[in-house]
């Protein structure tokens, strides 16, 4: 790409062999295990191949899983050092499968089950109020806003209070505080409006209030250390920070009305979201619907487990009605307020299309969830598979667009709905 184009897209540097930045981990893709043609992964790596050369993913993962195999388990680029500021002298570190990332919004697809999971121990019924379990929620109008309504992003409260410093976001008492004091826009959970980080805050505290217990406890207890994993932490422990993908923001810059949406949505302008997200502060605490770090395997085998009704190499990690509860559509199509785009959800998960929808075409029974627009984690029964793409720039608008909903096109092409798992899904 042309130094002014690359100036003015706000772009990395891309080498024309894209071989020398590749790291393929060959001993964990098995495609001769279910019998896949080589030819459908590559294709999809090509398409991943190609959303890179649009130059604003400074390090890309994959992880892709079909009839429980991993097929495709790559990355490419860098993790740090060839951000689009970043100076020549600074040392360009290789993104490889083992590098941890933040998942950013991804991170709530997590967080929604172990809030099902506390549902399956009789800890928490999900239709009672928040205030049932933290009496201060109800303040200004919030009595009878519902632990679901939280997952479901219906339940009134999709920002923190304009103004807010952003050092709020690693106090706990300071955001409670916020929190519990806000007016809610509704309370009947007729409307989706998508709440990017106030959710996680109201969910962990109910989870700590009736576990006694962290969050972090909770998840290392149940879902972490149980399906084997070595990254999977809200946040980093300070001797990894060194490890962790920095954050880039990439493309051009958004203009009105893009950067109303951006700023509605994320409490602030791009720029201010990659200064915020590679501050030591913010990797190091707990923020449950955006800092769950970890590989594009990881999240990939989160999904496959959940694929799988709840069990992980032998291990039962939640029940069948668990998985289901959790991806059970909850209202219709709907345009979110907070995105104003057209959404479907169940409590805590992004739902697929038909025709076409967020996981590609004929993805009626996918279930996933989005980081920051560009991270794409998912599952779908219907073609049984499950898609991990990880990256470390976050453009809004841009020429990248088609390469990512390219991948996702490809991804549904080359694994087509089986038609034994279609008429299952049909007949459940």
């Amino acid at each position: 790409m042309h130094s002014l184009a690359r100036r003015a897209l706000h772009t990395c540097n891309v080498p024309r062999d894209l071989n020398p930045v590749t790291f393929c981990d060959t001993a964990g893709e098995h495609p001769d295990r279910v019998g896949l043609d080589s030819n459908a992964a590559e294709a999809v790596w090509r398409s991943v191949e190609a959303l890179y050369r649009t130059g604003v993913h400074p390090g890309i993962q994959l992880s892709l899983r079909y009839r429980g195999e991993q097929v495709l388990h790559r990355s490419i680029g860098h993790a740090r050092g060839n951000g689009p500021h970043d100076p020549a002298s600074l040392p360009r570190i290789p993104m490889t499968t083992d590098t941890p990332i933040c998942f950013f919004s991804a991170s709530k697809a997590v967080t929604a089950l172990l809030m099902h999971m506390l549902s399956e121990q009789g800890l928490v019924n999900l239709m009672d109020p928040v205030s049932y379990y933290c009496p201060e929620f109800a303040r200004n109008g919030k009595r009878t806003i519902t632990v679901h309504q939280i997952l479901s992003h219906r339940g009134g409260i999709p920002a923190i209070p304009r103004e807010t410093p952003i050092d709020v976001l690693w106090d706990r008492d300071e955001i409670w505080r916020l929190l519990c004091a806000a007016k809610p826009v509704e309370v009947d959970g007729a409307k989706v409006a998508y709440h990017a980080i106030t959710g996680g805050f109201v969910l962990q505290r109910v989870l700590e209030k009736v576990t006694g217990d962290t969050i972090e406890s909770y998840l290392d207890r149940y879902l972490r250390r149980p399906m084997g994993m070595k990254w999977f932490t809200y946040g980093i422990a300070p001797e990894h920070l060194h490890e962790l993908a920095s954050n880039y923001a990439t493309g051009p810059t958004p203009r009105f009305p893009v950067s109303w949406v951006v700023n509605r949505a994320l409490g602030g302008d791009i720029r201010t979201v990659e200064k915020v997200t590679n501050d030591p502060r913010f990797q190091e605490a707990v923020i449950p619907a955006g800092n769950l770090c970890g590989t594009a395997e990881e999240m990939g085998r989160f999904f496959q487990m959940m694929l799988n009704g709840g069990s992980w190499d032998g291990k039962r990690i939640c029940s069948e009605l668990t998985v289901r509860r959790a991806i059970q559509q909850f209202g219709s199509l709907q345009m979110d307020r907070t995105m104003l785009v057209p959404m479907r959800f169940s409590a805590g998960m992004m739902l697929g299309s038909n025709p076409v929808g967020l996981w590609g075409q004929q993805s009626r029974y996918a279930f996933g969830h989005v980081g920051l627009i560009n991270k794409l984690c998912w599952a779908d029964p219907a073609r049984d598979i499950s898609v991990s793409l990880l990256n470390t720039g976050f453009p809004i608008v841009g020429h990248h667009l088609p390469a990512l909903a390219r991948f996702v096109y490809t991804v549904c092409k080359q694994f087509p709905v089986l038609p034994e798992n279609q008429r299952r899904l049909v007949a459940a």
